[in-house]
């Protein structure tokens, strides 16, 4: 039985359109119109068309939603946090040896520009005057001189606290205590950056507000701060494990949002992320972005062939890129796929904002949703050309083929010289098509494509893509 849907009360009880933005322009309107030329035909089927195309071809959601740009955070953090490697065995030596690390070896000069420090820094109790208190056991120093040391080697300094009355390991969170906290993290303790957790919630009675109301306290104290003091404001984490869609509402506030529940150094893990990234990848842009959360490289079992898809698919999906290994421990196959360049400089591409998204799911028919085999063909644009990732899903290897223009970015009638951004080698040019033999198991593609000029005059078939190929005298010329 169709249950017919009262659009007339949906309008009349407030659904609101959306002016088409920058984001939409002629798509916008054309969508408007297309709506009300449907919602004009009272049948009960066209009601219901009319409300279904206005949800499909508007834009999503959060491209209509202006991202804070307070001068902080235009591209993703590139850092290195604490908590995959020592979770709460941390103290000044280890934040400092692993800084001096981040110099010696190179991942400085390769982008990586923060330090942060996650839970477990603080006594369990705050001051009589109502203060955070560095631990005197783990940061005997205090923290101002850590950061001062941090600031002298070149790094900005990141620090933890948390939505409710306490951390996720139970020492002091910031509820009812935003202004006081940050404060003392951006003026006393000198550091730069917020990774801000959702554990310990006061009781509903108590905060009366949501997940958006509670992210906005913070960002409101931080914004108070900068206003009162001339200063740049901290660079704000929201770490809400994607609950309640932050890609929706999160850019009004901070500079990047978690996506999924905690990673872990597994295949399945990464798989899942991907996943249920794959499905909101058009929300990261400048000035705020998906965040997939720590990276595991260095970490676990993962093999070497799993930490350069892991990687792949963070950098080209525009995630903070923030290292999670103890650096003291970490092998040359780890710190080469840390610090390759060429992934990186398309993460920090100054130009493009925007990150890949899947063209073709591949194991799966599109749009489905799968933790073990996420989508497997992506794309998407850069200053330099068009970027492609492939990831064979598979638990074997497997040839890997794409037509070229199944890209949107991709122009019909032209053939693409072809760059293997991790062998860092040019492979020749590209026409209609690309097949990349025996992809290792759970292993990755990332290619580079610039445009190389006209195709050879003749390439057959007439179309690269057969649906709807016509010729100009009314012939349709379909391929089967």
């Amino acid at each position: 039985m169709l249950t017919r849907i009262n659009t007339k009360s949906l309008w009349s009880g407030g659904v609101q359109l959306v002016q088409p933005s920058l984001h939409s322009g002629e798509a916008g309107i054309s969508a408007l119109r297309t709506y009300f030329h449907f919602f004009s035909m009272r049948t009960p089927f066209n009601e219901i068309l009319a409300f279904v195309l206005l949800i499909a071809v508007l834009p999503p959601p959060a491209l209509l939603v202006q991202a804070l740009d307070n001068g902080v955070g235009r591209l993703p953090v590139m850092a290195f946090n604490t908590w995959n490697a020592y979770h709460c065995e941390i103290n000044e030596t280890v934040v400092l040896q692993n800084a001096q690390l981040m110099k010696s070896v190179g991942l400085q000069a390769a982008g990586y520009n923060h330090v942060n420090i996650d839970d477990c820094y603080s006594e369990k109790e705050r001051s009589p005057e109502g203060d955070i208190v560095a631990s005197k056991e783990r940061f005997p120093s205090g923290m101002r001189n850590l950061t001062d040391q941090l600031h002298e080697m070149g790094f900005n300094a990141g620090i933890y606290s948390d939505t409710g009355w306490f951390t996720c390991q139970l020492f002091p969170g910031s509820f009812q205590n935003e202004d006081r906290d940050i404060k003392l993290f951006r003026e006393d303790w000198g550091f730069d950056y917020l990774k801000y957790d959702n554990c310990a919630v006061p009781f509903d009675e108590i905060i009366k507000e949501g997940m958006v109301g509670k992210y906005q306290r913070m960002a409101d104290a931080i914004a108070r701060l900068a206003s009162s003091t001339g200063k740049s404001p901290m660079f704000y984490s929201i770490c809400q494990w994607g609950r309640e869609q932050p890609w929706l509402w999160a850019r009004r506030f901070g500079q990047s949002w978690r996506t999924t529940d905690d990673i872990g150094p597994t295949w399945s893990s990464i798989a899942s992320i991907i996943n249920e990234n794959s499905f909101i990848s058009w929300a990261s842009d400048f000035f705020g972005h998906n965040d997939m959360d720590m990276l595991e490289i260095g970490n676990g079992d993962l093999t070497f062939d799993e930490s350069k898809t892991h990687f792949t698919a963070w950098a080209l999906n525009k995630s903070p890129l923030i290292i999670g290994t103890d650096l003291t421990k970490a092998s040359n196959e780890t710190l080469s796929i840390l610090m390759n360049h060429e992934l990186i400089a398309i993460n920090q591409d100054p130009v493009i904002g925007t990150g890949i998204t899947p063209f073709r799911w591949g194991f799966n028919p599109d749009w489905t949703t799968d933790a073990k085999h996420p989508a497997q063909y992506w794309s998407g644009e850069s200053q330099n050309g068009t970027i492609f990732m492939l990831i064979n899903v598979l638990d074997k290897p497997a040839d890997m083929s794409f037509k070229l223009t199944e890209s949107p970015w991709i122009r019909a009638g032209r053939q693409y010289s072809v760059r293997d951004l991790w062998s860092h080698t040019d492979n020749g040019t590209a026409i209609r098509s690309l097949t990349i033999p025996n992809v290792p198991a759970h292993g990755v593609v990332a290619l580079l494509l610039k445009d190389a000029g006209d195709e050879p005059e003749g390439t057959q078939p007439p179309c690269a893509r057969p649906e709807w190929c016509m010729d100009q005298n009314g012939t349709r010329i379909d391929q089967p």
